[in-house]
C-alpha cells in the first residue's frame, strides 16, 4: 500500500502563536481551522509512493541538502496570505518574511524538486511560497471576514530555527489529517 509523503519544515515550537493567529478569524462561516500542533512548510508534495522506494527518496533527499548549499538557519514566521485569491479563497496561511529564512526554504525546494523529479514524481504547478497553511475554506460563508482579517493585519508568529528537513507521511482521517515524521534529514 502506497504512502502519501511530503518533504517538510515542522513549526516547531510555534504552535501557541498560530493558534492565536487562528483565534483572529473567530466567527468566519466555513473556514476549517488546521491542527496548530502540526504547522508545517511543505518543501515539496510526493503523493503516493510505494514504500519500498522510501530508502532511495531519502538518499536524494540527502543529496538535495549538500546540493542547496543551506545550512542551518532562522526563519520569521509572520504575516497572512490565501491561495489562489482574495475573491476566491481555499487556503489561509502565514508566510515567511523576506529576508528570514524564504531564501533558505526556496534553495532548498528547488533542490529537493530537482531531484524527486529525477525519480518521476510530479513537479508543482504553482510558484514556490514558503508557507504554513493554518485554514482551509469549505465554503465562501465567513469570507469577508477572512478577507479583512488578511489584508489588515500582519501578525508575527515567531522565529523558529530550522536544523533539519522530514519526509512527512500525510494519512487522511475524518478529523483531519494525521503527520508521522518518516525520516529527518539534518541540514
Amino acid at each position: 500500500m502506497s504512502k502519501r509523503l511530503f518533504v517538510s519544515v515542522d513549526l516547531d515550537g510555534l504552535a501557541d502563536a498560530v493558534r492565536e493567529v487562528q483565534g483572529r478569524f473567530e466567527g468566519a462561516d466555513g473556514l476549517r481551522l488546521t491542527d496548530p500542533e502540526q504547522a508545517h512548510v511543505t518543501l515539496t508534495f510526493l503523493g503516493d509512493t510505494d514504500p519500498d522506494a522510501v530508502d532511495d527518496l531519502v538518499t536524494e533527499l540527502e543529496a538535495a541538502v549538500a546540493e542547496s548549499g543551506v545550512d542551518p538557519f532562522g526563519a520569521h514566521v509572520g504575516g497572512l496570505g490565501v491561495f489562489p485569491s482574495l475573491s476566491y479563497i481555499s487556503v489561509v496561511w502565514v508566510g515567511v518574511r523576506d529576508g528570514e529564512g524564504d531564501r533558505e526554504l526556496t534553495a532548498l525546494h528547488e533542490a529537493i524538486e530537482a531531484r524527486t523529479t529525477a525519480m518521476g514524481f510530479d513537479a508543482e504547478d504553482h510558484d514556490f511560497t514558503p508557507h504554513a497553511t493554518i485554514a482551509r475554506m469549505d465554503h465562501a460563508g465567513g469570507k469577508e471576514r477572512v478577507q479583512t482579517v488578511v489584508r489588515d493585519e500582519d501578525p508575527d508568529v515567531g522565529r523558529l530555527r530550522v536544523e533539519e528537513i522530514r519526509l512527512t507521511e500525510s494519512v487522511l482521517r475524518e478529523d483531519g489529517p494525521a503527520y508521522t515524521t518518516v525520516e529527518s534529514i539534518p541540514l
